[in-house]
């Protein structure tokens, strides 16, 4: 089970100074910045997927790339603008959420294939165009939902057609696209048809596990055994027995990054369990509570004082010359001064996290550079890099799994 990480151009800075929280002068990002398997010492990911939408924009305007990362990636190739290991695979899509209110899918197969090919992709997941519902009982199917699974499946075909044509390296991966099980069912028994090995299942990030799991049962009656399935979108690591087992053999996911800045309190991963990473905005960046300050609620004076110690609290607690529930009063005094008076207070889970100091015994590499400054809830360069570290947490995991299934 390959694990494939969907690129948005997230970096890090190995410059950034912390305590300051200021970035070099020098610094120029493309160059020196650094990307999740440059700085971790564990693998982070046995593959990337990039995104036409995101390299070169879509109907929603221009995508996560600047011009002259774009005409980077194009003239050096995808393994060499991202620093790629010779063991990590790579693989393109089109990113059909971008163009998903649209009627027709705004590339041309020519088009997706030449992205594919001028950024020597190892492999590229044909046009689809997602379907935005699943059917219940009793519902009827849309005749929209029909049109873009016969689009999506129209596309396959050509797609195909052309890799053969042009003899092309890259590895054609048939997408599918459903509203249940049968239609999902349907439609990759169609891209078999065609000679698809590899097929990309599309449109299931919304739904809840059973209905992933039934629909995997559907595709098991007619599923070829040497054809391989990818779940686009989908991690859920605690079904990975039950994935693999119905023919999965790769998937990709922002999951477990995001949740390191998007979680309410999950933020922190481990092979066994989940810290609350502990807040401690910038006053100067923070939105809210600039806002609070404007509105006479919060003193500024007051706001950077408590910023100040909150953070001098932490780090004499991860070097040994203050207790845990010294750092902990710190941060808690900082709270009250920025956190909403209706919503709870985090004193619980700041305070399992300290007492646990997960950092100090990860290897990622990261928390062994950083100490407690990647358990600290603040700004893009700590949240990143607490991100990278539940990258490689759940690789570890999947890693795990897959022992335990060959022992």
């Amino acid at each position: 089970m390959k694990f494939f990480f969907p690129d948005s151009q997230d970096l890090v800075s190995p410059t950034y100074d912390f305590v300051h929280d200021e970035y070099s002068p020098l610094r120029v990002r493309q160059r020196d910045d650094r990307y999740a398997h440059e700085v971790l010492s564990e693998p982070a990911y046995d593959g990337v997927l990039v995104s036409k939408a995101v390299v070169d924009g879509s109907v929603q305007g221009a995508g996560k790339y600047s011009m002259p990362q774009r005409q980077r990636i194009y003239r050096m190739g995808v393994r060499a603008f991202f620093r790629l290991p010779k063991t990590t695979s790579t693989m393109g899509d089109c990113g059909s959420f971008t163009y998903a209110n649209e009627p027709e899918p705004p590339y041309s197969v020519g088009e997706v294939l030449d992205f594919y090919e001028e950024c020597g992709f190892d492999a590229g997941v044909s046009i689809d165009h997602v379907i935005l519902g699943y059917l219940k009982h009793g519902q009827p199917i849309s005749d929209d939902w029909y049109r873009r699974q016969q689009t999506t499946l129209e596309c396959a075909q050509k797609y195909l057609d052309e890799t053969q044509s042009r003899n092309s390296t890259v590895e054609p991966v048939g997408a599918a696209q459903g509203w249940d099980p049968i239609s999902y069912s349907e439609s990759v028994a169609e891209l078999q048809k065609m000679g698809y090995k590899r097929i990309a299942l599309g449109g299931m990030i919304a739904l809840k596990t059973p209905d992933i799991l039934d629909c995997l049962e559907a595709i098991d009656d007619i599923r070829a055994d040497d054809v391989g399935l990818h779940l686009l979108g989908i991690s859920r690591i605690e079904n990975f027995d039950d994935f693999r087992s119905h023919g999965v053999t790769s998937f990709d996911s922002t999951s477990a990054f995001r949740q390191a800045f998007m979680d309410d309190r999950d933020n922190y991963h481990t092979v066994d369990t989940t810290y609350a990473a502990i807040r401690i905005p910038q006053v100067e960046g923070n939105v809210t509570l600039k806002r609070a300050i404007l509105s006479g609620r919060v003193r500024q004076a007051e706001a950077i004082s408590g910023e100040r110690s909150a953070l001098v609290a932490l780090r004499e607690y991860d070097a040994g010359k203050v207790s845990a529930t010294a750092a902990l009063e710190s941060v808690l005094e900082y709270e009250r001064i920025f956190i909403d008076p209706k919503k709870k207070s985090y004193e619980a889970q700041y305070r399992r996290t300290l007492e646990a100091a997960p950092w100090r015994s990860c290897r990622c590499g990261l928390c062994a550079d950083h100490g407690i400054e990647i358990a600290v809830f603040r700004g893009t360069e700590r949240n990143k890099r607490r991100g990278f570290h539940n990258l490689a947490t759940l690789r570890k995991k999947i890693a795990l799994r897959l022992e335990g299934v060959q022992q």
